[in-house]
């Protein structure tokens, strides 16, 4: 999730937020936290990262991680317009491109055909900590 303000200025970078806790025990962040945050930031504007850092929170993806972003995009574009051959092959080399990028591998699983609950959820979770959880932007992880 990332803040966006009335003015389309990004105001927090990416950061892993939750609705709820139904899934806390698994990833270990309080939802509750990370709501109140927001609610700070609608209600006064406070946001927690200054406005400084924003910029340059998120500057790590590499040339292959945005061009999976990219992918991904044009796979979803091509999947709305009926293009399933051609939105496959885009899944495909957005989640070889960004191989533990969430929003790509897990969101593109159920517009695969996939089960993002399934045994390939648990293959990415797998893979995701073995690679160390790399994470592009800002884990609040436990913040309150």
């Amino acid at each position: 999730m990332l803040l966006i303000d009335e003015d389309d200025m990004i105001v927090h970078p990416n950061w892993n937020a939750y609705a709820t806790n139904t899934f806390k025990e698994f990833h270990g962040i309080d939802a509750d936290a990370q709501l109140e945050a927001i609610r700070r930031w609608v209600r006064d504007g406070s946001t927690m990262v200054p406005a400084e850092e924003v910029a340059g929170a998120v500057d790590d993806l590499t040339d292959e991680e945005e061009r999976g972003k990219l992918h991904f995009r044009l796979a979803t574009h091509l999947r709305n317009a009926g293009d399933d051959d051609g939105a496959e092959r885009n899944f495909a080399l957005a989640c070889d491109l960004a191989p533990h990028d969430w929003t790509i591998r897990r969101a593109s699983m159920p517009l695969r055909g996939g089960d993002p609950f399934g045994a390939e959820f648990f293959e990415l979770v797998a893979e995701y900590n073995e690679a160390g959880r790399p994470y592009h932007g800002i884990n609040h992880a436990g913040s309150s």
